[in-house]
């Protein structure tokens, strides 16, 4: 079993979401994180949450498209706390469509998803992870270090309309898990990196829980669960895989028994 306690964390889009939620647990729980963002702003405040508790944070302006970037996410953790146990590469966006929208009355095609839409998706939320992964993984090697990339997946990995771009990142999240195990395994260092998925279903970001109540209520209705996922209890999940050395390779849903709509 591995401890939380001194253990250090990267961690992308951790200025709020899922990615936050997991900061917050990682610190109560004594260990140390780098949280990388977009903006300076919204992780000074992040960082001053988590000081407030006793947390021991550095925080990085990060694009995780760029290379750049992202090996100096990395190199701030080695720089500042000597290791990384934990690779969170939970930074990510959206830009819902339908790939192509034929008329009701003529149906001709009037709109489609556009390149910009598509790429931009693709290019954080797997391009992104990629990179984060990379270089993160790299500095672990190097440092010897002990401890699990966790990746985020979706149920919209199963496929969900209008999300032709997001799902298509979060179905290659799926897959990671295990081609970076094997990898790993061939080189003999899977005893001491693991690399798993989480794949939460409507989770209760300030975006969703903010959305119209008749739209809210229509997504509630297919959650047998009757309520959002909170991102402290996919955290929570994180959390316990970490410790739990015989998880790994695998994708782990947190959905409240979400089955796309179907009930059975």
């Amino acid at each position: 079993m591995l401890e939380i306690k001194d253990s250090v964390a990267v961690i992308t889009g951790g200025a709020g979401g899922i990615g936050f939620a997991l900061a917050k647990h990682w610190v109560s729980n004594g260990g140390k994180v780098v949280l990388g963002d977009m903006a300076q702003e919204p992780l000074e405040k992040a960082a001053a949450e988590l000081r407030a508790v006793g947390g021991e944070v550095a925080i990085v302006v990060c694009n995780v498209t760029n290379e750049d970037d992202c090996a100096k996410l990395a190199d701030t953790a080695i720089e500042k706390f000597g290791s990384i146990n934990l690779v969170a590469p939970f930074a990510g966006i959206i830009a819902d469509g339908m790939m192509v929208s034929p008329d009701r009355e003529t149906g001709k095609v009037t709109k489609k998803m556009s390149l910009g839409n598509f790429q931009k998706v693709i290019d954080v939320n797997l391009t992104g992870v990629f990179l984060t992964v990379r270089e993160c993984s790299e500095r672990m090697i190097n440092n010897n270090c002990t401890g699990l990339i966790c990746l985020v997946s979706s149920v919209g990995s199963l496929g969900t309309a209008g999300q032709i771009n997001y799902s298509s990142t979060k179905a290659a999240m799926s897959v990671m898990p295990n081609v970076i195990t094997a990898e790993f395994f061939r080189r003999g260092i899977s005893d001491k990196i693991r690399c798993v998925a989480v794949a939460p279903g409507y989770v209760g970001t300030d975006m969703v829980k903010n959305m119209n109540q008749a739209a809210l209520d229509k997504v509630l209705s297919t959650v047998p669960m009757g309520r959002l996922i909170e991102p402290e209890e996919i955290a929570q999940l994180a959390g316990d895989i970490y410790k739990n050395e015989a998880m790994n390779a695998e994708v782990y849903h947190i959905n409240g028994g979400l089955r796309l709509g179907s009930k059975g």
